[in-house]
């Protein structure tokens, strides 16, 4: 806590309708410390407030007064992140805050679009990696077969804030291919994926959106929201090593999209047997002929 003599209180106190338009004309409510100190120190001399008052006791008086919260984001392997946020924030806008240039994806985007009717507690927002080489070799059946026999490599980079599980992912190089703004909780603007592409990365990380019921629940949710067109032009630009759009095939199939368009999916090659999701025992699968495709009995 910054200490505040009292003379530099009635200073400060004269500048807080002033300071508090500022804060509110700005379009984020979550600064970063040093971002917000920043901020501040850019608008004392406007706000008629001396030298010897510095930022910092702005900031002080500011979560004093009780308009602006400091946060604290834990986490079991990271060392925690402090967050101050103006007024109110929804925990969407403070994930986005974990890592500049995130974007919320997966099972966050099927909720913000309303694609089901999930009330997810975790979070997920995708920081895309730096551009890697494609990975080299011939694709085989077999290497396929080994890497989902095991269970989905789930991040570790996790935050928590109240009851909110704040999952930050690490996603492929697609120089944030299909992310917009969407209407969050508090009517902030969030960047998050399109519908289109929520759907594809869902299809690929199943867990990161509950489970693949919860991914065909998505997939009926946005029949009349995407079109096949729109899904095959971002599975063509993911460039994905593995045949995903078969599995992009069967969701749409079972959730009903027109026959005929889903078709064109299949002249992308049928020459593997792929996997819905991964380590499905196999007593527990059953297999599509149709998409070449081991899923989860009961979906």
């Amino acid at each position: 806590m910054v200490y505040i003599p009292w003379t530099m209180v009635k200073k400060i106190d004269t500048a807080l309708p002033a300071m508090t338009a500022y804060l509110d004309q700005l379009p984020q409510r979550v600064f970063q410390p040093r971002e917000l100190t920043r901020l501040l120190a850019a608008q004392v001399d406007q706000w008629g407030l001396p030298t010897t008052i510095s930022s910092r006791q702005c900031l002080e008086r500011l979560t004093r007064e009780g308009s602006l919260q400091r946060v604290i984001l834990a986490s079991e392997d990271y060392p925690p992140l402090t967050r101050y946020v103006w007024r109110e924030a929804s925990p969407y806008a403070l994930a986005l805050s974990i890592k500049p240039g995130a974007f919320l994806s997966h099972g966050s985007a099927v909720f913000l679009h309303g694609l089901n009717d999930q009330l997810p507690k975790t979070i997920y927002v995708n920081k895309e990696q730096s551009e890697k080489p494609s990975p080299s070799g011939e694709l085989s059946q077999g290497a396929m077969d080994r890497a989902f026999a095991s269970p989905q490599r789930r991040s570790r980079y996790v935050f928590v804030w109240g009851d909110n599980r704040m999952v930050v992912l690490s996603g492929k190089q697609t120089q944030r291919l299909e992310v917009g703004t969407v209407t969050g909780p508090n009517g902030e603007r969030l960047e998050a994926t399109t519908v289109a592409r929520t759907l594809v990365d869902i299809a690929v990380r199943p867990d990161y959106a509950g489970g693949v019921y919860q991914v065909l629940a998505a997939y009926e949710g946005a029949r009349e929201r995407v079109s096949v067109n729109a899904l095959m032009a971002v599975l063509k630009k993911l460039n994905y090593r593995y045949p995903y759009h078969q599995v992009v095939g069967f969701y749409l199939t079972r959730a009903g999209y027109e026959p005929a368009k889903v078709a064109r999916l299949k002249s992308w090659g049928l020459d593997f047997d792929f996997y819905l999701d991964y380590a499905i025992p196999a007593d527990q699968r059953l297999y599509d002929s149709e998409w070449r495709l081991f899923f989860p009995k009961g979906l």
